[in-house]
């Protein structure tokens, strides 16, 4: 299972995808988890692997996806009887086998993707604060080489950008400073990055994007280029124009973060639609129940066939119990 487990997780990094491993710790019988146990909780709430039974893996997905929002591990703990501590999440364990799971939860993001078009000081300089905060780095640029970018992930010598991965994730800086201006911001306007900066002055790069506008480029895209690029910090050197560059990129992340993070959890069926079954308390998606009753005209959802049973067999004692 271990292997299988460190498969999947290393494939998932190489495609550069976001997910979050959730690991048992420790336990208190009787529960269906153990230490070791391991699963892989995909962007869209899906689960690989095996830490519990029913009652912890909504928890484990929940808590998963805030993961994902703020970027910060967490130690879970799923009992059911809650004694707080420093560190760790209580949750109450509604399910009947009852028991207590300690599961540690740790999101797994991929590196940020700087794509820099151009070769100029700045772009050379740019390169290297990035990959030392441990940034994966593109380089496109007609006429560069590797001397004057040693370290970077891909180096490219051409301004097609068609073969590169380039998502909402990415970073785009032209930085070409006379060599191709027009053109190099057009291909990365071109792109579905939200972040497209410009190294320029006020004055060129208003000439640039009303080139942009003339050749066809909407507003809705050039609206979205940062020119001149990187925050206002009086920046005149090549290095200090890529630390202002580089600090917007940090800045732009960390705003974006927790709205991308919201965004996957709203399309997670498991969280969007739950109901609170009414015998253990435990949480249902309602989306895939298998155990339901009508009662006074509305469904009601249960998370095993035993709770099912005991509804049926008193409802209102449940139903008095929930509204009280």
């Amino acid at each position: 299972m271990f292997d299988r487990f460190l498969k999947k997780a290393t494939e998932l990094v190489a495609k550069g995808e976001p997910f979050v491993t959730a690991s048992v710790v420790r336990f208190q019988a009787p529960i269906s988890g153990k230490p070791g146990d391991k699963a892989i909780i995909f962007v869209n709430g899906g689960i690989w692997g095996w830490i519990g039974g029913g009652c912890a893996q909504p928890v484990v997905i929940k808590e998963a996806l805030n993961a994902l929002a703020d970027g910060r591990p967490r130690m879970v703990r799923i009992s059911p009887s809650a004694a707080p501590e420093d560190g760790i999440i209580d949750y109450t364990m509604t399910c009947h086998s009852g028991g207590t799971l300690d599961i540690y939860i740790e999101p797994i993001l991929p590196k940020p993707h700087v794509l820099i078009i151009g070769r100029s000081p700045v772009a050379q300089t740019l390169a290297r604060l990035a990959k030392a905060v441990d940034y994966r780095i593109s380089v496109v640029a007609p006429g560069a080489d590797q001397e004057q970018f040693p370290d970077v992930d891909l180096l490219q010598t051409d301004l097609n950008l068609d073969g590169l991965k380039i998502t909402p994730d990415t970073f785009i800086v032209v930085s070409t400073q006379g060599e191709g201006d027009e053109e190099a911001l057009e291909k990365a306007a071109g792109t579905n990055a939200d972040y497209v900066a410009f190294v320029a002055s006020s004055i060129k790069a208003k000439k640039v994007l009303e080139y942009l506008g003339e050749v066809g480029v909407s507003s809705e895209r050039t609206s979205r280029i940062r020119a001149p690029a990187g925050l206002d910090i009086r920046a005149t050197s090549p290095e200090e124009i890529a630390v202002s560059i580089l600090a917007e990129i940090i800045q732009r992340r960390s705003a974006r973060r927790k709205p991308l993070a919201e965004a996957n959890k709203s399309a997670l069926p498991v969280l969007n639609k739950q109901s609170r079954d009414p015998v253990c308390g435990m949480l249902v998606d309602v989306s895939s129940a298998k155990y339901t009753s009508e009662h006074n005209g509305s469904e009601v959802y249960f998370c095993c066939a035993g709770c099912k049973q005991a509804f049926d067999r008193q409802p209102e004692k449940y139903t008095l119990s929930v509204s009280s």
